[in-house]
């Protein structure tokens, strides 16, 4: 007998409302707009606000809005040309002391939002985004590896007590060992031979070293070198990932660009800000010792010990200005050695970053703790910003390096691989531990291009693919109506159901739509008329047949969808399958699919069939039907 379940009716009654509710930001369109966050120093306030609005006078721009959030302003603009425009007169107007970076910004009503709602993210083929090139500094990048080896020397010097005077690098990346009166150079070779030896594997077990009096000379072999400056860039790739996982960004491009660029492409991008201060800065911890001394006269006078560094703390003084500190060369644990990090609390209650550290660093940490309790030991928060300043109407690019000592701590105690950062705000807290949790760079980057790719042509893509699916929606309509009549209604409704399920299902997922998605829901489009069609074809054999109207379009329904889901399912491992294996373009063509087909099958069997029922069902004395 043609019967439905009721609890089959709510169920779908409920995806209908669901679907709708979240295919609703859709209608929503975004605003071009331009976000202003402030550098370390600056706040947002009023007399920011007087400066933005002048600066938009003076370029005869009228924005639609300017918001003050927390922590950034928002100018909303009424169309591309007002944003770029407004873009380059705040950069000229405000220079450094912000970062001013291009935005789309939301209209999606705040009760939607709260629910989760939100519009379909495109990518830069369909609706533009932001297109970073960036350059990696493999100088840096070396220079890290060959202080990192110095160090080691001087390390392994002092544990064996070879007394020398200094270590000091060459410009052609050789280090120069000068040992102290009296001391054998030959069998100080043999030390760091045989140290270098236990520990080193592959490129590096290639040093040499070479005696030149109370000297040696130590090169390093030209494949480590290549090797370090070839990784620098591999590393740097592998972290702006997980960098950009964190911000939550949809099907990014991020690819090798020549020998030390890197283009990163971040479709649909809500907030370029924020994406730009994740993936451009380079934030550290270096964990120090305090030398003993008088930083204040080491500074008046120029002497400074030699195994310090001077440093300045981020509190001022009394005077106002920044309090000097005298720290160690030697870093005992940086946070590239770090496991995990995360936002807490110190016994204060006030914003702290819990550090874990790798087994190597918290045993030497761990050491050094052991030996120093009641000693004095300072975190320095490092932290390269990426600038752009409008000079003469040119972009000059440059990078500003920060390098805050925290207030120095007494080690009360001993402790190792956990312990916690603390002395930052709560913001600070925060980056630091996403950066940190993302990785470390192994060579800082500096932006040379940043441009958003406008959607002049992405208008015209969207055009284009929101007419082939509608064509394609109302062919299939008044084919159906024509050739199925009541029946051909019942598959319009399920099919138009299916758009808005699709849609609604891409909003909450966050998936990004492309153009070869255009291309996987027109496939899913035809793969739900083909459903469809199974169906009614197969109700009207068995009418043929002289099967009661009734039990016609049950057996209908149950015959055809055993052939139904060996079809989808085909489809749908197709589509795993390109998801798996594919990039780019061809992931977001498999996820439309394999969404559509989804869709099209709870639409086809089961929604398409509570219309049958509600139409002909209560009919006692049904002799035949409109198909």
């Amino acid at each position: 007998m043609l019967e439905f379940p009721r609890w089959k009716y709510a169920l779908i009654v409920l995806v209908v409302l669901l679907s709708a509710l979240y295919a609703l930001p859709n209608i929503y369109p975004s605003d071009p707009s331009v976000q202003l966050t402030p550098n370390r120093g600056f706040a947002i306030d009023d007399a920011l606000l007087q400066r933005v609005n002048n600066s938009l006078k003076q370029a005869e721009i009228t924005p639609l809005s300017v918001d003050k959030r927390n922590d950034s302003v928002l100018v909303r603009l009424p169309s591309l040309d007002a944003q770029s425009k407004a873009n380059d007169a705040l950069r000229s107007a405000l220079r450094e002391d912000y970062t001013v970076a291009l935005n789309l910004a939301s209209n999606v009503p705040e009760w939607l939002s709260n629910l989760g709602g939100k519009p379909i993210v495109r990518g830069l083929d369909l609706q533009g985004g932001v297109h970073f090139v960036m350059q990696v500094d493999q100088k840096a990048a070396l220079d890290k590896r060959i202080d990192a080896y110095a160090e080691d020397l001087r390390v392994t010097l002092r544990d064996k007590r070879v007394r020398y005077e200094s270590v000091e690098r060459r410009p052609d990346n050789s280090m120069v060992v000068t040992l102290a009166a009296g001391e054998d150079a030959d069998s100080a070779r043999t030390v760091l031979t045989e140290a270098a030896a236990n520990v080193a594997t592959g490129a590096a077990s290639g040093i040499t070293y070479r005696t030149d009096g109370s000297r040696i000379i130590v090169t390093l072999p030209q494949a480590e070198l290549a090797q370090v400056t070839a990784d620098a860039v591999e590393q740097n790739i592998n972290t702006l990932r997980n960098r950009i996982n964190e911000l939550g960004v949809a099907e990014p491009i991020i690819q090798r660009q020549g020998e030390d660029r890197v283009v990163v492409q971040l479709p649909g991008v809500q907030d370029t800000a924020a994406a730009k201060r994740m993936i451009g800065a380079t934030a550290t911890l270096e964990f120090r010792s305090v030398v003993d001394g008088d930083a204040r006269d080491a500074l008046a006078s120029g002497s400074v010990p030699p195994e310090a560094r001077i440093y300045y703390q981020r509190e001022l003084g009394a005077d106002g200005k920044p309090i000097p500190v005298l720290l160690n060369k030697r870093v005992l644990a940086s946070g590239d050695q770090m496991v995990t990090a995360a936002v807490g609390a110190d016994r204060n209650g006030l914003p702290a970053v819990d550090v874990t550290l790798n087994n190597a660093a918290g045993q030497r940490m761990f050491d050094f703790t052991s030996a120093n309790v009641g000693k004095l030991m300072s975190v320095v928060y490092i932290e390269r910003i990426p600038q752009v300043t409008i000079v003469d109407g040119k972009e000059v690019r440059s990078t500003k390096i920060i390098e805050d000592a925290l207030a120095p701590t007494r080690i009360a105690g001993v402790f190792g691989k956990n312990f916690q950062t603390t002395g930052l705000e709560k913001t600070e807290a925060e980056n630091l531990a996403k950066l940190l949790r993302a990785g470390s760079l192994a060579a800082p980057m500096d932006f040379v291009e940043e441009r958003v790719v406008g959607p002049s042509l992405g208008k015209e893509n969207v055009a284009r693919g929101v007419m082939a699916v509608t064509y394609a929606f109302l062919f299939t309509l008044v084919f159906f109506m024509l050739y199925y009549r009541v029946f051909g209604i019942i598959t319009s409704i399920a099919l138009l159901l299916n758009l808005v399920i699709v849609a609604a299902v891409l909003s909450l997922f966050g998936a990004t739509m492309t153009l070869p998605g255009f291309a996987g829901l027109a496939l899913s489009i035809g793969l739900s008329v083909d459903a469809n069609v199974l169906i009614n074809e197969r109700i009207r054999e068995e009418l043929r047949a002289g099967m009661p109207p009734k039990n016609a379009i049950a057996e209908g329904y149950i015959k055809a969808s055993g052939t139904i889901l060996d079809s989808n399912i085909t489809g749908i491992l197709a589509g795993v399958a390109l998801f798996a294996f594919g990039s780019g373009p061809l992931k977001g063509f498999a996820i439309t699919m394999v969404i559509g087909i989804l869709a099209s099958m709870f639409t086809a069997i089961t929604v398409s069939r509570s219309m049958a029922v509600l139409v002909y069902g209560k009919r006692k004395k049904l002799k035949t039907i409109a198909i």
